[in-house]
C-alpha cells in the first residue's frame, strides 16, 4: 500500500510566487528529496505551484516514517510557516483512506 505526505506551503503572492520564492522552494525540495532517499522512506514526486501556494508530493510505504524524515527540514525552513501537511494512510484512489492534517 502506498501512503503519502502532501505539504502545502504559502507563497508570497496569490499566483505562482516570486522567482526568488520559487527558487528557494526548489532548494528546499532538493533537501527533502535527498533526506527521503537517504532514509529509504519513499520518494519525492514533485510539486504544483499556483493560487498562492506550492504543494509538494511525497510517497512511501509509511506516511508517519516519511513525515518524521522531512519534519526536521520543514521545521527549520521559513517556507513552512503558515503551511500544513496531510499524512494520507492509503491510496489516493481510496475514498476511505484516513488523512491527518499537521500544522507546520
Amino acid at each position: 500500500m502506498e501512503q503519502a505526505v502532501i505539504v502545502h506551503l504559502r507563497l508570497d503572492d496569490e499566483g505562482f510566487g516570486s522567482d526568488e520564492k520559487r527558487e528557494s522552494i526548489n532548494e528546499l525540495q532538493d533537501e527533502l528529496a535527498d533526506a527521503i532517499e537517504e532514509a529509504e522512506a519513499g520518494e519525492f514526486d514533485g510539486d504544483e505551484f499556483g493560487e498562492g501556494e506550492c504543494v509538494l508530493f511525497m510517497y512511501g510505504p509509511d506516511a508517519d516514517a516519511l513525515f518524521d524524515t522531512i519534519k526536521p527540514i520543514l521545521k527549520k525552513s521559513p517556507h513552512a510557516k503558515g503551511g500544513f501537511a496531510i499524512k494520507r494512510y492509503g491510496e489516493a484512489s481510496d475514498p476511505k483512506a484516513k488523512e491527518v492534517k499537521v500544522k507546520l
